[in-house]
């Protein structure tokens, strides 16, 4: 079924110091990369520079209003007399591109000492920049707005509700332009509902977990807005702390759940084992912690959004209340999440592309190297979920069945190469598409799996096994840590040039070509070598795999009911009331005139259910029972017959008689 689913003034640059962590021959130094020199986006914007914003920014913002879901903020600045432009974050690290809503400040107001009003100016090309005019005499501003969170019923992800919240912190601060985020301090304090608590990577001045006061306020230690807005907090009424290392380990990870009700974070031991055996085999593939402490924060509801973001820290989840409640042995869809999330304290916060490392959240996102930072963290997050045991080996093959199905069913790669798919989030592309398998979309995760399976078996059989991509993991990703003045973690860049030299210190090759080969051209299919080279092959079955049969949508209050999957028989998905979710571009339906949106009536004269369509389909195998629908558009009803003679077909992997199963030996634990 087809898925869904961060100096001084000028160019920046971060050496990497330490050798890459194989002995012998394969050790060199991982050459250091330069981010891209930018310049303001705006003339009336000055150009970030990596010099101190004079002062510490105090930052309160009351959550407490849970009736009218509104985070209200309070913010002062240290300013002298003249021109000043405050920003709202635009470009958010994680998303890759401008996912920043203004929309949802409202109220601004701003005074100098004294309680004197001081006019804004919204900016005419950047309406995310306030230009200001502090008065003569004035040493300081104060800010107050509200941060208006997602109404009930309405568009867009929930982020407070009666038992849970989130904090952005970038939808809750505008800080001054011309500086480099980490150049920027801030004093951030949080009020939280009556009995709530917190949970996040921001620490108290003691370096312990923030808990709040009698009057409900949590005090955080001061720290710069780039670690600020890295740190995102969850906070509820049930909020269970899990400690996922022994006592006394360094660099210590934390599972902090919050729910809707008690009953549905008691995870049982082998659920713990799990997540445990998730952190152990992370540890042993990348080598190195790139971090003081980390935070897992995972919100298991139905009411809640559900949400997946990386941070250097922590990682934000979201998944539906019945994660641990439902059957454990199959539902294991949303147990890919966090292993992807956690991959990325890895790669994307520590080791980051050079051309999206920007100096701030106003300056645009380059993403030439998305197959990496999300390709190869999709890879490993899949290999990690297998490892760990939450979830299978045969359930991660059906899983990667599933994932070459759909891909090889892109037609739009014909036109569009996978290196171009990484323009995407810049292309603002959250409004959807309509052919999404002709127009294409984020490709560059579950291609580039493909790929980096690809690359892991290659290394593998040419070492005759001696090395694996596991070794470049630890090269490129166990390399010695980096941190700023004021201990932070500080991101490690790097471009393509340094991801081939240490592929070629692994196992030479010509890498350069490899990669080319499979980002830029216009070839038809998916690229399958990988997995043939992995001892399988795409196979193709009249009934679904169980692990498909228990797949679900994506969890939270913006979830949806899985439709119905005749992607691969008549090219559509279609919801159990007869709304057509999907049509695959020049499929059999596609080819009958049916799009996305209409509404199935009948099956062959009778109402629509799933089954009568799927026996519809069984029942056309010799081509002599067409099968023919009723369909609504709008106030109009038509007859439609599909020419489809192969049946129902589900994806599924078969073995390669003959060959190595190199697949099972990714999949295993080490």
């Amino acid at each position: 079924m087809p898925h869904a689913p961060t100096h001084k003034a000028g160019r920046h640059r971060l050496a990497l110091a330490a050798a890459l962590a194989i002995a012998g021959p394969l050790a060199a130094a991982a050459p250091a990369s330069e981010p891209v020199a930018y310049t303001a986006a705006v003339a009336d914007e000055p150009a970030p520079r990596d010099e101190s914003w004079p002062g510490t920014i105090g930052l309160a913002v009351d959550a407490s209003d849970l009736d009218h879901r509104v985070q209200r903020v309070e913010e002062v600045l240290s300013v002298g007399p003249g021109p000043l432009t405050l920003l709202y974050p635009r470009f958010l690290p994680g998303t890759h591109g401008p996912y920043g809503d203004i929309a949802n400040l409202a109220g601004l107001r701003i005074t100098s000492d004294g309680g004197r009003p001081v006019d804004w100016r919204r900016d005419l090309v950047d309406p995310y920049a306030f230009h200001v005019e502090v008065p003569a005499g004035a040493s300081a501003l104060r800010l107050r707005f509200e941060h208006v969170s997602t109404p009930r019923g309405g568009q867009g992800r929930t982020e407070m509700t009666s038992a849970i919240l989130g904090v952005e912190w970038d939808e809750v601060v505008l800080y001054p332009a011309g500086r480099y985020a980490s150049a920027i301090r801030v004093q951030p304090r949080l009020k939280l509902p009556s009995g709530w608590q917190q949970a996040s990577a921001l620490r108290d001045a003691r370096g312990e977990v923030a808990m709040p006061g009698a009057d409900g306020w949590v005090s955080f230690a001061e720290a710069s807005l780039e670690t600020l807005v890295d740190s995102p907090l969850f906070a509820a009424r049930t909020l269970k702390r899990i400690p996922m290392d022994p006592p006394g380990t360094a660099h210590p990870v934390m599972l902090n759940l919050v729910a809707d009700e008690t009953s549905q974070i008691e995870p049982s031991d082998k659920q713990l084992e799990a997540h445990r055996a998730l952190v152990a085999q992370a540890d042993k593939l990348y080598g190195a912690r790139h971090w003081r402490h980390y935070d897992f924060l995972l919100a298991v509801s139905d009411h809640f959004g559900g949400i997946g973001l990386e941070h250097h820290e922590s990682s934000e989840n979201g998944v539906r209340g019945n994660y641990f409640t439902k059957d454990w042995a199959k539902n294991i869809g949303p147990r890919t999440l966090l292993p992807h999330e956690y991959t990325h304290a890895w790669n994307g916060k520590f080791r980051r592309p050079a051309d999206l490392w920007t100096p701030q959240f106003n300056v645009a996102m380059r993403n030439s190297l998305l197959w990496v930072y999300e390709g190869m963290t999709q890879y490993w997050g899949h290999v990690l979920t297998a490892r760990s045991g939450l979830a299978s080996v045969e359930q991660m093959r059906d899983n990667l069945a599933n994932t070459v199905a759909y891909l090889d069913h892109r037609p739009g790669r014909v036109w569009r190469n996978l290196q171009d798919t990484t323009n995407e989030a810049t292309m603002a592309a959250q409004h959807g598409h309509a052919w999404r398998n002709w127009q294409r979309g984020a490709d560059y995760y579950d291609e580039a799996t493909l790929i980096w399976l690809d690359a892991d078996t290659l290394i593998r059989e040419k070492s005759g096994s001696a090395r694996s991509l596991d070794d470049f993991a630890r090269a490129f990703f166990g390399i010695a840590s980096a941190f700023q003045a004021d201990g932070s973690p500080k991101p490690v860049t790097y471009a393509f040039d340094d991801v081939v030299e240490t592929l070629n210190a692994v196992q030479p090759y010509d890498w350069a070509r490899f990669l080319h080969e499979r980002l830029d051209t216009h070839r038809p299919g998916a690229p399958l070598d990988g997995l043939a080279r992995s001892g399988w092959t795409l196979a193709w079955t009249d009934k679904e795999t169980e692990f498909a049969k228990n797949a679900e949508g994506w969890g939270g209050a913006d979830g949806h009911e899985r439709p119905a999957d005749f992607a691969y028989s008549l090219g559509l998905l279609v919801f159990g009331d007869g709304k057509i979710d999907t049509v695959l571009w020049d499929s059999p339906a596609f080819k009958a005139g049916l799009a996305a949106g209409e509404t199935v009536i009948a099956v062959n004269m009778e109402a629509y259910k799933d089954e009568k369509l799927a026996a519809a389909v069984t029942a056309n195998k010799d081509g002599h029972a067409p099968v023919q629908i009723l369909v609504r558009d709008d106030d109009r009803f038509r007859t439609v017959t599909i020419d489809w003679s192969g049946g129902l077909r589900y994806p599924t992997l078969e073995r390669i008689d003959g060959t190595p199963d190199r697949l099972s030996a990714i999949y295993a634990p080490k």
